[in-house]
């Protein structure tokens, strides 16, 4: 009875945090209408419940009903925290050993994926309060720390400190500052960008200034 009691507080929540940070939903009602992302964690809450109780096959069954309702493919087996928040949800894919903290938020597209076919812990682990973008691949038993972003399109291969952000293909860290504060659910890591451009961008400004020196000498 217990574990249905929090069964019911964690859809709740699930719905509370969808209000909170999507400026786009008007009240809880629409959400739990209209959102494919709250659709698709409700029934992966439910599965997760009957896989804990070794109802496998009925779990996996409800998992590909909301995969073909929703988009999202969740494995029963993946353990997610509170307050998820998918947003679009198309696309979406948290592998069978994926672990996914508090308040973390997906975007469509996103791939918790595995990097082996052998048994045993291969997909992701996401700590607290992660961000990940559109489009990111997160790949392998790597862990990503908490109030860490993950940028569209970002394929991450190796483990992601706490505050940090990563960006590019394959991913690059961008180092938080040190006792970085969280002050607001910000969305993607739409500040940062990709140290591998800013590289390009500081030699071609190099390049420039080293002509213009040539050119002055010339004349």
């Amino acid at each position: 009875m217990s574990k249905l009691i929090k069964l019911f507080k964690d859809l709740s929540e699930d719905i509370n945090s969808v209000v909170v940070r999507d400026p786009a939903a008007r009240s809880k009602i629409e959400v739990l209408l209209c959102y494919p992302g709250v659709h698709a964690i409700m029934i992966y809450r439910v599965a997760h419940f009957l896989w804990e109780k070794k109802l496998t096959t009925i779990a996996r069954l409800l998992s590909t009903i909301a995969r073909f309702i929703t988009g999202v493919d969740i494995h029963p087996a993946a353990v997610i925290g509170k307050r998820l928040f998918i947003d679009h949800a198309t696309g979406l894919v948290i592998g069978e050993t994926s672990v996914i903290g508090d308040d973390c938020t997906l975007y469509h597209g996103v791939t918790l994926g595995g990097t082996t076919t052998q048994k045993g812990k291969r997909h992701p682990t996401l700590g607290n309060r992660v961000i990940v973008g559109t489009g990111a691949k997160i790949l392998g038993p790597i862990t990503i720390g908490d109030d860490a972003r993950v940028g569209s399109n970002a394929v991450v291969l190796k483990a992601v400190p706490n505050n940090a952000t990563a960006v590019g293909v394959p991913a690059q860290i961008i180092k938080a500052k040190k006792n970085a504060e969280v002050k607001e659910f910000e969305a993607y890591a739409a500040e940062k960008t990709d140290p591998i451009i800013d590289a390009i961008e500081k030699l071609k400004a190099q390049v420039k200034a080293l002509e213009k020196q040539i050119n002055q000498k010339e004349e």
